[in-house]
């Protein structure tokens, strides 16, 4: 059983919730995953590693409440205990000395991308921010990733920020007035990820995104987590999360996530339900 330290709500749906794990703490690197269940019951869940604290021996992850797992993890107070919470799984992202490098992220991929443009910000390369929202008041972290980027953009519908262009327009912008992009990193909701791989394509811009399919296992074993990159199969949780965004062969991608679209549905009306008469 792993004893969770902090579990907050950072905005609307959006929660944060730091588990105490040393040893996964020691061994944590950016991009990385763990595998979470809320309960006995409960299903076994990926969520990315959003930072994590070696002295302190604590890893943190930000999840979007979804479906039944998520919403039972929204419940859990300090000290509570998961059963299951290991990692970190996944191969780390690539961190090297690129250049200038846009790390793009919205929803629960605005927390994924931290760890990663921090260390790349480390190894010597200029950091572009572009954070997608619908609204001010869903962006959290703002002051964590300013504090390492050089350039900081929010694409956002409400008129609160200057941008009110979808993140695809926005990211195009940037490209078209001159500023050399070496790398995009790309992380959030899977059609966020696709409209930032095709605005990139065009212009031959290295473009990676940490691809988050049904996943059961997390080491290999279930197939679940197939992906088609490159006309060759892939498996997220061992050979990736991070793949070329080239090649993610999106419109299956898109197809696979819906395949317990409804049995999600079923599964979460049974839970609020049985909890909330």
């Amino acid at each position: 059983m792993a004893k969770i330290l902090k579990r907050e709500r950072l905005v609307p749906n959006i929660h944060l919730i730091e588990v105490e794990a040393p040893e996964i703490a020691m061994k944590s690197k950016p991009g990385q995953f763990v595998i979470i269940m809320p309960d006995e019951r409960g299903e076994r869940i990926p969520l990315t590693i959003a930072d994590w604290d070696r002295e302190k021996g604590s890893v943190t992850s930000i999840f979007m409440v979804v479906g039944t797992s998520t919403h039972k993890l929204s419940y859990l107070k300090t000290g509570d205990e998961v059963p299951v919470f290991v990692g970190p799984l996944g191969k780390p992202s690539e961190i090297e000395k690129f250049g200038t490098v846009l790390c793009a992220g919205g929803c629960f991929g605005i927390a994924a991308i931290y760890p990663i443009a921090r260390a790349l910000k480390e190894a010597g390369n200029k950091i572009i921010i572009l954070l997608d929202v619908k609204a001010n008041y869903v962006l959290y972290w703002e002051d964590k990733l300013r504090a390492i980027a050089d350039q900081f953009f929010v694409s956002a519908r409400d008129g609160y920020f200057d941008c009110k262009d979808y993140v695809r327009k926005t990211l195009q912008s940037i490209i078209k007035k001159g500023k050399k992009i070496d790398r995009v990193v790309s992380i959030g909701c899977t059609y966020l990820m696709y409209t930032c791989s095709e605005a990139t394509r065009p212009h031959g811009v290295n473009t990676v995104v940490s691809l988050n399919p049904i996943m059961v296992d997390g080491t290999g074993m279930c197939g679940a987590c197939r992906v088609t990159v490159g006309d060759k199969t892939r498996f997220a949780c061992v050979d990736g999360p991070d793949f070329d965004g080239h090649l993610v062969d999106w419109e299956e991608l898109f197809s696979r996530r819906k395949s317990y679209f409804e049995d999600e549905i079923q599964s979460l009306c049974y839970w609020e339900k049985k909890n909330f008469p």
